[in-house]
């Protein structure tokens, strides 16, 4: 499903917007567990709810990433057999417990999950496996969005500091003025000041002057 798709339902006016579980359906849903009775009841219930959803067994050495929300069989060795790097997961995580085994915390930690479902589970377990999984996949989402956004902000802001200190020692000119000069450049192209700064820190670099101003 397109990331356009698995955001859909955020902005519609109150009166439109999408149950839970209407935002669900069509969701792309890859089961990495047995072909077992609580595996084949897993697989019904993703049906029912009108998922698109595609059972892979034996686990794999990668697990699959080209889905919304990965249901995956708990492995001591599963946070190698995921397919990004923790905190840069490509789809929601749901971890299935084992019924009467042992879990290691610390390698369940590693895979950091977003929901987990412990056999023997049934319906509702299983719903409230998926709702939280995706909430707590699109709040994560969200932060990254946002931490990206503050970084390139910071970075513009470091390169409108860099052009002024080079206007500054170049062309004598105030602080003021030097920034002035770079918002009208900004203006007078229908460019962002940023972009304005770059030319103006690039050129002075290509040419070989003093990096330290």
């Amino acid at each position: 499903m397109s990331e356009a798709a698995w955001k859909s339902g955020d902005d519609r006016a109150p009166g439109t917007r999408k149950s839970i579980l209407q935002e669900l359906a069509g969701l792309d849903v890859a089961v990495v567990a047995p072909r077992d009775d609580q595996g084949s009841f897993l697989m019904r219930e993703m049906q029912r709810l009108r998922l698109r959803a595609r059972q892979v067994w034996p686990l794999p050495e990668s697990v699959p990433c080209d889905a919304d929300i990965v249901y995956c069989e708990y492995s001591p060795d599963l946070a190698r057999r995921l397919p990004w790097i923790p905190g840069d997961a490509r789809a929601a995580l749901v971890v299935i417990l084992p019924a009467g085994e042992p879990v290691d915390a610390d390698a369940l930690a590693h895979a950091t999950p977003d929901a987990v479902l412990a056999r023997p589970f049934n319906a509702n377990s299983v719903v409230a496996s998926l709702v939280l999984a995706r909430s707590q996949f699109r709040y994560e989402q969200r932060l990254r969005a946002k931490v990206e956004r503050l970084d390139e902000n910071l970075r513009s802001m470091r390169t409108v500091e860099r052009a002024k200190a080079i206007l500054m020692a170049t062309r004598r000119m105030p602080e003021d003025e030097a920034y002035g000069f770079i918002r009208r450049q900004a203006m007078d192209r229908r460019v962002s000041a940023s972009a304005v700064a770059s030319a103006i820190v690039d050129s002075f670099e290509l040419l070989g002057y003093d990096q330290h101003l």
